[in-house]
């Protein structure tokens, strides 16, 4: 290679109706080297990408690949000079085999038909350059997301990918998986591929990462070896604050018992026993498919119960739907905001407004749209929502502040028992210290919060007891004072 880096960016500078999403950005990348980008949502992460991949053109700067000038880069183009990327929503048709994926749009044929023969054997040889173990012939459907995950970098190396840039790989991967996708990240260095890495989860930078450049506000603020800084240094440049306490220690006092939750049985779950009270935050701790999203699913009616009764304030209730559990009061942060919790392709006042309809609605369901209004900005001035206006859509936000819609919808109904379920996955550590400060104030309030994380350290940090789920059960009960990630897995694998 005739130059030191594979690819460099100059001065490029994108700017949206009344957003700067990229401020004169220069920045280069080394062949066999791994570069962090950090920063919070909104900081010009995303927009970076785009434009290196070719999705979207810069209005100011260039662009050079092994020393070249690209005048018209393009998605086909990026392609064709080796740059690929793996996003957190994966590119894969899951009714296909994992073959037909690596190689999808570019099969060899024998008399029209496509060689199954011929895909099968150069999908192996693939797959074996990974070193792992996937049969070529296996429907991606029935892969596991960290499997499916390797079919997207078999995807990348089927098109003799030398820069290779993986957009939070690890959001929806279990610690197993997770090091496997480490592995081959290794491999691809010592191969000469240069990857861009972008994650949340700063102990990742530390172990993976040989550069880090941390973006804010649509600059960049600093670029480093990560041997030459920590966590606490990052996080600072990154918010442009310190931080001197990641979780809020706070104790709140405990109110009435508001919901009994007595031998719930569903398909999932075996014989669920619980009790939360008012200003209690109330953690679920266990790993992938203990059964904590399947117990907040039927309480909230998503799920049908089979057996078991459900209590609220003393009182017997049936829930048989959401729309049981809405007018109960309970309200459902689920933990995959953008298929479930928010309406994308909506503005952002629709989207708060959606469930409160029936209340704002006059004579002959005319919706009164002064009171809507109202309500709608009060809430985004509460919470903070980072907006132009109430008619952005909601798909043009920052994850966190996606978040904060969906928070806003159900606080504007007055809801009593709030589910987060995974409340700050895919979320900047700037964007989680606010939404733990509203969980807080919610609590403070009187609300009945229930927790569901994967991480631990957070499940700890924000919770003022823990119950431990395994198989569907619920395993052992914790106060934070005593609990540990020992303790927690000790119970999760019982």
């Amino acid at each position: 290679m005739d130059c030191e880096n594979i690819l460099e960016l100059r001065g490029i500078t994108k700017i949206y109706p009344g957003v700067i999403a990229l401020d004169t950005v220069s920045l280069k990348f080394k062949p066999g080297s791994v570069h962090a980008i950090v920063g919070e949502n909104g900081a010009g992460k995303s927009t970076f990408i785009k434009i290196i991949t070719g999705a979207i053109h810069p209005d100011q700067g260039e662009l050079f690949f092994q020393g070249e000038y690209i005048r018209h880069n393009s998605p086909e183009n990026a392609i064709e000079l080796g740059i690929s990327a793996i996003y957190q929503e994966l590119n894969l048709l899951p009714h296909l085999s994992v073959a037909e994926n690596i190689f999808y749009n570019r099969y060899k044929t024998r008399g029209g038909l496509i060689d199954f023969k011929d895909l099968e054997k150069r999908s192996a040889q693939i797959i074996d350059k990974l070193g792992v173990n996937i049969d070529p012939c296996t429907l991606v459907k029935n892969l596991s997301i960290g499997y499916q995950q390797l079919v997207e970098i078999a995807k990348s190396l089927s098109k003799n990918v030398k820069v290779l840039i993986m957009d939070e790989p690890s959001a929806t991967l279990t610690d197993t998986e997770l090091k496997y996708v480490f592995r081959i990240v290794e491999k691809l260095k010592q191969e000469g591929v240069a990857i861009i890495y972008i994650s949340h989860r700063l102990e990742e930078i530390f172990e993976i990462c040989d550069e880090v450049t941390v973006f804010r506000d649509g600059r960049l603020v600093d670029t480093c070896l990560v041997k030459d800084t920590d966590k606490e240094s990052l996080i600072k440049r990154m918010v442009n604050r310190p931080v001197s306490s990641i979780f809020p220690k706070v104790k709140f006092k405990r109110g009435e018992k508001v919901l009994e939750v007595k031998n719930v049985c569903t398909k999932l779950l075996d014989t669920i026993s619980f009790n939360a009270y008012r200003g209690e935050r109330l953690g679920f701790a266990g790993l992938i498919g203990a059964g904590r999203t399947e117990v907040v699913r039927a309480l909230f009616g998503a799920d049908p119960i089979e057996s078991g009764e459900i209590f609220l304030k003393g009182k017997k209730v049936t829930i048989k739907n959401p729309s049981d559990a809405i007018k109960l009061g309970i309200a459902l942060i689920p933990e995959d905001r953008k298929l479930q919790g928010a309406l994308l392709h909506l503005s952002v006042g629709k989207n708060i407004s959606i469930v409160n309809l029936k209340n704002l609605a006059g004579f002959f369901g005319i919706i009164r749209q002064k009171e809507e209004a109202e309500s709608i900005g009060e809430y985004i001035k509460e919470l903070r929502i980072k907006t132009p206006s109430t008619r952005q859509l909601v798909k043009n936000l920052s994850g966190g502040n996606q978040q904060k819609v969906v928070l806003a919808k159900w606080l504007l109904v007055d809801s009593d028992i709030i589910i987060f379920d995974e409340p700050t996955r895919g979320i900047d550590v700037g964007a989680k210290q606010e939404i733990y400060a509203l969980i807080n104030a919610l609590a403070e309030a009187g609300k009945v919060i229930i927790l569901i994380s994967s991480e631990m350290p957070e499940l700890i940090g924000m919770s003022d007891r823990i119950l431990v789920m395994a198989e569907g059960r619920i395993t052992g009960e914790l106060e934070t004072a005593e609990a540990t990630q020992e303790k927690i897995m000790h119970l999760s694998s019982i």
